[in-house]
């Protein structure tokens, strides 16, 4: 059977911008191409921007194997500071001073998490718990159990570091908390933190260098989107297989 030329089929990669959910950057794709049979690879929360990998029509069938690769993200992390929500968007629940800390101590911290390892995933998370999402417990002040879950870290790197804010790179794998890693640096290094800037870099073999912004998915013609699209065929080539 030929495929239908007009029916959407491939892989949009979007720069999400702050203050809106993954899922409604699939809204405004379902409405800019005017077809519902569209999802997403791995969520960045509204603070977050940068890479979000958006299948369309068949895609949907890879969801699973794109979301399961490496992802490289920058972000920023304040020292004395202690959320609930381990980032900028709760309110601070404990504060330590800063200690004068060398940039061999801080490195040292960032160091500890590399190779393979256990993280607890926070609270404020889209984990569920008997079908609850953990998010929504944690809003009525419910705190519950999470089991430890196995990451890794293959590299990272440390750009700025101004106390009480560090700015890193790091790369890691599916399911990884850059949340939880910063605020776990915190802890090591006796003063807590938590993460104030995330940005999504790369996803497997995809950067931002083929990404739209939210305003062209927003504004841009349905032709335009769908000439974004990068081929399952592409998809293959770029991955290797």
């Amino acid at each position: 059977m030929i495929p239908d030329p007009d029916l959407p089929c491939g892989v949009l990669l979007v720069d999400k911008a702050q203050e809106m959910t993954s899922h409604d950057v699939v809204a405004i794709t379902r409405r800019a191409l005017n077809f519902k049979k569209i999802g997403h690879c791995g969520t960045l929360d509204p603070m977050a921007t940068g890479l979000l990998m958006v299948v369309v029509g068949k895609a949907t069938k890879i969801q699973d194997l794109l979301m399961s690769e490496d992802k490289e993200y920058l972000g920023t992390l304040k020292l004395g500071q202690t959320t609930g929500s381990q980032d900028a968007m709760s309110d601070i629940v404990e504060e330590k001073p800063v200690p004068d800390l060398s940039a061999e101590e801080i490195d040292a911290a960032f160091k500890k998490y590399t190779g393979n390892f256990e993280q607890t995933p926070p609270m404020v998370s889209a984990i569920k718990k008997n079908g609850v999402p953990l998010y929504k417990l944690a809003r009525k002040g419910i705190e519950v159990e999470r089991k430890p879950r196995a990451v890794y870290v293959t590299d990272y790197d440390i750009s700025r570091n101004e106390l009480p804010e560090v700015d890193f790179r790091v790369n890691c794998s599916k399911g990884f908390y850059v949340r939880t890693y910063a605020h776990d640096i915190g802890q090591d290094l006796g003063c807590g933190a938590h993460l104030t800037a995330l940005r999504r870099t790369r996803s497997g073999a995809f950067t931002l260098d083929r990404a739209i912004t939210v305003e062209q998915l927003k504004n841009g013609s349905r032709e335009e989107i769908m000439e974004s699209l990068i081929s399952l065929s592409e998809v293959s080539i770029m991955r290797g297989v």
